[in-house]
């Protein structure tokens, strides 16, 4: 079996601002120890994918820090997107490029950005879904069992027949993301699933169904004959992205694939999608606080606070989010975490570009 990867890695994190910026996002941030997200998402891939064969996909703004970051890549293997077409786009390119390579391959298709902290179990479960999708010929998404009335995930709900005596499940829909009254009853049914947005395929399995699905993504597809590395890659890489609508992966495939199937993730998981997750995962003191940096906390409890470059007295507060760069503050009550892309659009809206 050829394994090969694809790692999605154009995301801006705008809702880590100010950390996370258009030219150094959230993935290629040591958010979490001394490794950025991506080096750890390439990391855990040892020993199931050579490195020869992990391809990124990022755009212009990222892709010499990501050279920087994973030298043990081929350079040719880092591939920039002229413009964001969101995933369909992202993974069918990569799939065109690797199924020239190795036409029976497997390919494993991860964010950049998730921390998944159990190696062994995320290695025994991508083996597992990689021989099964080889023999099959199936889309495997992999499931992850809710924890809480999540509202920021979509949901994927099985059937309750397992596939030929494996933990494999077949699919009966995707949904989109869910009010919290949906939510709640999506966790007890037990038979809903967080979306996490890693895929497992072949190669060819993928390609025939944008050909079904997205057939003018199919035949633009066709446009680009060279591959990374070769002189008429970028022009023609080039014209596909200029041609290409923008559309997600599963609303253009999986949401429609009848080849889709299920598998639900033995391994820890988070998306990391906001300052609030990062305090739920971070170690606490016994005031209930994550603190980074050069801080004195008096009298305050419930708060993350990073501020490695200035000091910072955090006196009499709660249920804070308090993120001090050398350029920056953000102070943010911890249940509104998610408007810190705002702030962003903010920036954006005032061209105030130097520090997005």
């Amino acid at each position: 079996m050829k394994l090969y990867a694809i790692i999605m890695a154009g995301g801006v994190g705008s809702r880590f601002w100010p950390r996370s910026r258009k030219a150094l996002p959230k993935q290629l941030l040591n958010i979490f120890g001394s490794e950025t997200m991506i080096q750890g998402t390439v990391n855990r891939l040892q020993g199931i994918v050579p490195a020869d064969n992990i391809f990124i996909i990022t755009n212009v703004a990222q892709r010499e820090e990501i050279l920087i970051q994973l030298p043990q890549l081929p350079a040719r293997n880092i591939i920039a997107e002229p413009i964001g077409k969101n995933t369909a786009p992202c993974l069918g390119l990569g799939a065109s490029i690797i199924h020239k390579m190795e036409k029976d391959s497997v390919i494993i298709n991860l964010a950049a950005d998730h921390l998944i902290s159990d190696l062994e179990k995320f290695r025994s479960d991508i083996l597992s879904a990689a021989g099964y999708v080889e023999k099959n010929q199936k889309l495997l998404t992999f499931g992850i069992r809710p924890t809480r009335p999540e509202t920021g995930y979509g949901y994927v709900k099985k059937t309750g027949r397992k596939l030929a005596d494996t933990e494999i499940y077949s699919v009966e829909k995707f949904v989109e993301k869910p009010n919290l009254e949906k939510a709640k009853s999506y966790l007890e049914s037990g038979e809903y699933f967080w979306n996490s947005g890693m895929f497992v395929w072949r190669a060819d399995s993928i390609l025939e169904e944008i050909k079904l699905y997205l057939p003018e993504l199919s035949e633009q597809l066709k446009g680009v004959n060279s591959q990374p590395g070769q002189s008429e890659f970028e022009s023609e890489l080039q014209m596909l992205y200029e041609k290409a609508n923008s559309i997600s992966i599963d609303y253009g495939i999986m949401e429609r694939s009848q080849r889709v199937c299920l598998k639900e993730a033995d391994f820890d998981w988070s998306d990391v999608g906001s300052w609030e997750t990062v305090f739920e995962i971070s170690a606490k003191s016994d005031e209930n606080n994550a603190v980074m940096g050069d801080v004195f906390v008096n009298s305050s409890s419930n708060s993350y606070i990073y501020s490695p470059d200035k000091f910072t007295a955090v006196i009499g507060v709660e249920d804070l989010i308090i993120i001090n760069t050398k350029d920056s503050l953000l102070v943010c009550n911890r249940k509104n975490s998610q408007d810190v892309k705002k702030v962003v659009d903010y920036l954006n809206e005032k061209r105030r570009l130097e520090l997005i």
